[in-house]
Parts: C-alpha cells; structure tokens; sequence
C-alpha cells in the first residue's frame, strides 16, 4: 500500500514541480520570441541567398571557360585555314 505523505513532503513536491513548470515556460517563450523566430529566418535565408550566389558565380565562370575555349578554338581554326591560303 502506498505510505501516506506528510504536508511538508507534499510541500516540496509542489515547489519543485513549479520550479520545473516556470523552466519549462521560459524556454517556451524564448523558442516563441518573435524577435528571435525572425531573426531565426533571416538568418536562414541569408545562408540560402549566399549559397546561391556561390553557385550562381560557379556557373558564371564555367560558362565563361567555355566562351573563352571556344573563341580560342575559333581563333586556332581562322589562323590555320590563313596559312593554307598562302
């Protein structure tokens, strides 16, 4: 059978589980904060938006390779086909 409990006993139960009730609260209104929700965002897109551009200058310079590839190539075939004219 279960023992019963003397007042001050139950007194201390109380206390520690509104201690952990209020813990339990603030870290609740924290995570809600909008400030911090917002903040939270704009961090996060910020990273998206860099990454992007990350790769967005990526594929800039690997088709500017290939421009550049092909004006050679371009140039390589004009200066040769110069020469058998002679």
């Amino acid at each position: 059978m279960t023992q019963p409990r003397d007042p001050e006993m139950i007194q201390r139960e109380i206390e520690q589980t509104r201690a952990q009730l209020a813990g339990t609260l603030d870290e609740l209104a924290e995570r809600a904060d909008p400030k911090r929700v917002a903040s939270q965002g704009m961090a996060a897109l910020t990273e998206t938006a860099r990454g992007r551009a990350v790769l967005a200058t990526a594929a800039g310079l690997v088709v500017l390779r290939i421009a550049l590839a092909l004006v050679s190539r371009q140039r390589r075939k004009h200066q040769s086909s110069s020469r058998r004219k002679r």
